[in-house]
């Protein structure tokens, strides 16, 4: 969740950690404080955003050449200034930054006491550094040796970065579950929780693996060992392909609305190089490399969360449509914690945009001990999930910054739709024709995004009149169910209006009795299958007063006649029109967002990576 940075080399260190903490803010925003090290330990800290630390630090001391950064997502603690990180030992000698969660912290916190530290905070990292304090002392370490026996001892997930006073040339980082990524300038080393911050520095960097420790010094460079010690002599460097420009917002107000109008170039960037209409195939290399063992699967199990859930339904009846493999779709979060039967001949998808989010990584692993294939759907290159698993694929919808996911979701419906369709053509359970006239229509799906983006204006208007509504119910059928999850959900986190997805039959069973004259419902009736019940659907809502928000294929007569505002998106074959609409969903939660003067980029209580349990 949270964001680090650090900076050790010729520069003054501040700048860029700050900046690289703005960057980073989508991974939580509390409160920030940065570490400096000139001389003496300077440390700065501040509830709230790191515009909020900028103010605070207006005519401090902030030289140095080597620092570290936080920016916090709340576990242990309220936030606050106390809590904010970095955190100090009782000594005023180490300080540290920490993302993630140390679980046996009260025990250790007790133990502790009782050899007479005093803790100021309400933080689990604050006991870390208190621990690695209390072993530097005992034994007289050196910084990197306390942190490993101090690593030994916890038990959680971490991404840490610890400097010491008496020590002022080195920086010691260490990972478990928690992503650090570790980049190589000319005379200088930044990390960070993720390649965002770097890129503008240096395109070389190190992703550290788990329970990895990275010993960091100017004069003998980049030093790693496991936290059993053994020496990694020979890190692999990689060469990022992030650009700078997609970092910023390029003329738009809000990330989420520069991300929502990049889809039709995102959907095309995950199809280059899979799919060719003309030449009538698609190629997954990571389907083609486990070819036998998919096509031969008893059962498929999709783990996820949140959005990335949504877009595992989508997936579940894609494969089951197409290649008629039976899916299950599990919460990440619940999967671990019910004993779930797994069996060798199962195949269990990961999808994630970040690559790091913590159920979702436990539920994989789990199911790795116990013989299934593997697969992980991610967007973030060199993440976790996608070195972990056997295989995979990349959506390729560059970083998202927004934390409310848009152009994710919409890769990850692509990526699934063509495994569904690579599935089913190597299977033979669809007929040649009726995969050529699917390959022939995602191809222009790309250029549909297009068309129906073009009604935002309209979305504005209908965003207006609704945007006081206390409440929203969305509903659709078939493939468009968990479409109404996902516009559900982006109401929910970033307008804060309380909103609920149905299956349409499901509204008699309950939901109906919320309907009123105040109550809006958007329906997503593209289905050309059902469409007779989509109708009847819509029509018991406005028998009670309820007011529709239909979203329809061009050209629709019957529903349009019958909803108080109808969004028309281009007719496509039915498994595509999540890609379509959805969109008009994402543009309605924003406008409404932006209406009720939300911040839409970074809704509260919320953050893009989600590290811990």
């Amino acid at each position: 969740m949270c964001g680090i940075v650090g900076y050790i080399g010729k520069q003054e260190a501040y700048p860029i950690i700050v900046k690289g903490l703005k960057r980073l803010e989508y991974r939580g925003y509390d409160s920030a404080g940065v570490a400096l090290m000139n001389g003496t330990l300077n440390v700065y800290k501040k509830k709230g955003k790191v515009a909020d630390l900028e103010h605070y630090t207006d005519g401090a001391n902030l030289s140095g050449k080597m620092g570290i950064g936080h920016t916090r997502w709340a576990t242990h603690g309220e936030p606050n200034d106390v809590n904010a990180h970095p955190h100090r030992s009782g000594n005023g000698r180490l300080t540290i930054i920490h993302n993630g969660i140390i679980e046996n912290y009260a025990p250790i916190k007790a133990a502790l006491q009782k050899e007479g530290h005093v803790f100021v905070s309400d933080t689990d990292t604050e006991v870390l550094v208190h621990l690695i304090e209390e072993i530097q002392s005992k034994d007289d370490l050196a910084l990197e040796e306390a942190v490993r026996v101090a690593l030994s001892k916890v038990v959680g997930a971490y991404a840490i970065v610890v400097m010491d006073a008496q020590e002022p040339n080195k920086m010691v980082a260490a990972r478990k579950a928690s992503p650090l990524v570790v980049g190589i300038g000319d005379g200088e080393y930044f990390l960070a929780s993720d390649a965002t911050p770097i890129v503008e520095h240096t395109k070389q960097v190190v992703y550290l693996n788990d329970e990895e420790i990275a010993v960091i010094s100017l004069d003998k460079g980049l030093k790693i060992r496991t936290i059993s010690n053994e020496e990694i002599s020979s890190p692999t460097i990689h060469e990022l392909e992030l650009k700078i420009e997609q970092l910023e917002k390029g003329g738009y107000d809000y990330f989420m609305l520069k991300e929502i109008y990049e889809q039709s170039g995102t959907i095309a960037d995950c199809m280059r190089g899979r799919l060719n209409a003309e030449e009538g195939w698609i190629k997954l290399g990571g389907i083609d490399e486990y070819k036998n063992r998919i096509t031969k699967a008893e059962r498929i199990l999709i783990v996820a969360c949140g959005t990335s859930w949504h877009s595992g339904l989508i997936g579940e009846y894609l494969i089951e449509d197409l290649a008629r493999i039976p899916v299950e779709v599990e919460y990440a979060s619940e999967f671990r914690y019910r004993n779930p039967v797994i069996n060798e001949n199962d195949i269990v998808i990961a999808i994630s945009q970040s690559g790091e989010t913590a159920d979702t990584l436990a539920a994989l692993e789990m199911a790795k001990s116990r013989g299934a294939l593997i697969y992980g759907i991610v967007n973030v290159v060199g993440s976790s999930i996608a070195r972990i698993t056997h295989a995979g694929s990349y959506i390729h919808a560059g970083p998202e910054i927004g934390v409310a996911s848009t152009k994710a979701f919409t890769g990850q419906v692509a990526l699934l739709t063509m495994m569904a369709l690579a599935i089913a053509k190597e299977k033979g359970t669809i007929s040649e024709s009726y995969f050529q006239q699917l390959l022939n229509e995602f191809e222009q799906i790309p250029a549909k995004v297009n068309e129906v983006l073009k009604c935002d204006p309209q979305v504005k208007y209908i965003s207006k009149e609704i945007k006081d509504s206390p409440n929203a119910l969305y509903l659709g059928r078939g493939y468009s169910f968990p479409v109404a999850l996902e516009g559900a959900l982006k109401l929910k986190e970033i307008s804060y209006i309380h909103a609920e997805g149905y299956p349409a039959a499901e509204m008699k069973h309950g939901p109906i009795a919320l309907i009123d004259e105040n109550m809006p419902v958007v329906v997503i009736a593209t289905n050309k299958s059902a469409y007779e019940k989509i109708v009847s659907n819509v029509q018991e809502v406005k028998a009670r007063k309820g007011i529709v928000i239909a979203v329809v294929t061009e050209g629709d007569k019957v529903i349009s006649d019958i909803a108080d505002y109808t969004i028309e998106i281009p007719d496509t074959e039915e498994p595509l029109t999540p890609l379509l609409s959805v969109i008009p969903l994402q543009l309605l939660s924003y406008h409404i967002a932006v209406m009720r003067e939300c911040n839409v980029d970074q809704p509260r209580n919320l953050a893009k990576s989600v590290t811990v349990e």
